[in-house]
């Protein structure tokens, strides 16, 4: 089927944003608080378009007792705006439940709590986005040589249709990581998709789990199986010696703060590297402390009962899966000796990470105008712009694959409202503005 194409008189959007996550529920956020307060000419049209049915983030993590490891403060707004009738706080007035949350005296609502919240932020601005709709390509709309606008191809359940755009925002998220020659199955998961494969097992007696990871997700993943199956083992594989504690220390946390962008960006690539090295353990491969003595209070509780379910295989690596209909055969191999053990499981878990999307991989050729580094990476200015060719006008921002740049906050939620304002205020500052007053509206996702 051939795709709608925009006409010439065609209003063009001043910002197509592909994705619509967190991130860009804060940039929609912004951009409305933005046209909200300035006059009619001086307005940013936009939309956004999700391949989801609805918002979701991490659905299947929302484990009733797992929180947020960030502060409450650090939602879609407050720091860029704290007055924004979008923040946590308006959220929690708005269920009745603002007196009890500060009664509880707590930075770090529960997961499914602050979920909700982005479900409530996401319903005040949905009518800039479109869900069930992805987009599929981008192509330049080249004029005498120069590229002033980008056609997004969107496909959906009524076929493909075209919007221009003068500016891009692509917030895509992360792809799930799996160990290298792993693939998942029924009974090889990752543990983005723990709930819901999980919840299909209900009923059923299952003898052993095999959780792989040493992060906080395979913590609370062992710790939720062990405690919705209380008649299996549950087998935590891991390369180190044990989980280490988060550093969640006032000093270390000052990495997550909006000037350390500035100071991450500017230093030499030797420094760079040295402040990963250096604080890494503030988010990666790391577990809340007191999740940590929760498993080791159970695990030695359950030795001096002698009904041993916990039981961690540390110093080793998974290195073969091989699955089955009803069962899953997974070997581990022990780091300092090379003993190998075979676990019969029910399921294997592998809470092994995410890996950022490549950016311009929906960009086709307009991904041969942006520039990379000497490392092969994208290169991006301060601004979160992609740096291109001069003859591509058009801004392409990217929320998340810019940690090599930006640092560890690059997908991290600790910084999301500064970084949508920065975007926003580049967007204004370049001269973005609608063309012919409004772009066209949006019925049912699809432009008319």
């Amino acid at each position: 089927m051939s795709p709608v194409l925009p006409g010439d008189a065609a209003p063009v959007y001043d910002l197509v944003g592909i994705g619509f996550g967190p991130s860009n529920v804060a940039m929609a956020i912004a951009l409305s608080e933005h046209n909200a307060r300035v006059g009619r000419q001086e307005t940013v049209t936009a939309h956004f378009f999700e391949q989801q049915p609805r918002f979701g983030w991490h659905r299947g993590m929302l484990i009733d007792d797992a929180t947020m490891q960030v502060s409450f403060l650090k939602d879609l707004v407050t720091l860029r705006n704290p007055a924004s009738e979008f923040s946590f706080l308006c959220y929690l007035q708005s269920k009745g439940r603002l007196i009890d949350f500060i009664n509880h005296k707590n930075l770090f609502p529960l997961r499914v709590e602050f979920h909700d919240y982005f479900e409530w932020a996401a319903a005040k601005v949905d009518d800039m986005v479109s869900y069930g709709h992805e987009v599929v390509g981008v192509t330049p709309v080249v004029r005498d040589g120069v590229v002033e606008h980008l056609d997004v191809t969107v496909r959906s359940a009524e076929g493909l249709v075209v919007h221009r755009a003068r500016n891009l925002v692509i917030g895509t998220g992360l792809r799930p990581r799996m160990p290298e020659g792993v693939e998942r199955g029924d009974r090889v998961w990752h543990n983005s998709e723990l709930l819901s494969k999980a919840g299909g097992m209900e009923g059923t007696s299952p003898s052993r789990f095999v959780v792989v990871g040493a992060g906080q997700s395979a913590a609370e993943n062992v710790a939720y199986l062990h405690r919705c199956f209380p008649q299996a083992e549950i087998c935590a594989v891991f390369s180190r010696y044990g989980y280490s504690p988060a550093d969640d220390s006032a000093f270390a946390n000052r990495i997550f703060d909006p000037g350390a962008v500035d100071e991450y960006f500017a230093a030499p690539d030797d420094v760079k590297a040295q402040l990963m090295d250096y604080h890494g353990n503030t988010n990666y491969s790391v577990v809340d402390i007191d999740l940590i003595d929760d498993l080791y209070r159970k695990m030695y509780q359950e030795k001096v009962l002698g009904a041993e379910r916990l039981r961690f295989l540390n110093v080793s690596r998974l290195v073969d899966v091989k699955e089955t209909p009803d069962r899953v055969h997974a070997t581990v191999r022990s780091l300092v000796t090379g003993e190998e053990t075979d676990l019969e499981a029910d399921v294997v878990v592998c809470a092994t990470g995410y890996s950022p999307v490549d950016p311009l991989r929906l960009l086709g050729e307009v991904a041969d105008r942006c520039l990379r580094d000497d490392e092969g990476r994208v290169r991006v200015e301060r601004d979160y712009r992609i740096t291109t060719d001069h003859d591509l006008r058009c801004g392409i921002y990217l929320q998340g694959g810019t940690e090599h740049t930006h640092g560890i906050t690059s997908s991290l939620l600790s910084n999301t409202a500064i970084r949508v304002g920065e975007i926003l205020d580049s967007l204004v500052g370049r001269g973005a503005e609608s063309a012919s007053g409004q772009a066209r509206p949006v019925v049912d996702g699809t432009a008319r």
